[in-house]
């Protein structure tokens, strides 16, 4: 069975993790049984449970891109204004 990332994991409701954490259980016995054809079905589950903390991950990077783009602005026209000021001087 794979994990999914610690990033994902610390997005998931406290439902969706007791989930993820039954179906990874019930995964492993199933691999430990050399029952992969079942395995996979298990896998396929929790690939499905966890889409929408990925999401939530990805909406936070582009949060992060979009305070860092406002940052830019800033820095930018502070710096057109102090050349601005030098002109005038």
């Amino acid at each position: 069975m794979r994990h999914c990332s610690v990033q994902v994991r610390g997005l998931l409701t406290r439902e969706e993790l007791d989930r993820y954490n039954a179906l990874m259980e019930v995964g492993s016995f199933l691999e430990s049984q050399s029952r992969y054809d079942l395995s996979y079905i298990v896998q396929k589950e929790v690939d499905l449970l966890i889409q929408p903390a990925i999401e939530r991950l990805k909406e936070k990077g582009r949060e992060r891109d979009r305070a860092t783009e406002r940052y830019l602005e800033e820095k930018r026209l502070a710096l057109q204004m102090d050349e601005d000021e030098d002109e005038n001087e």
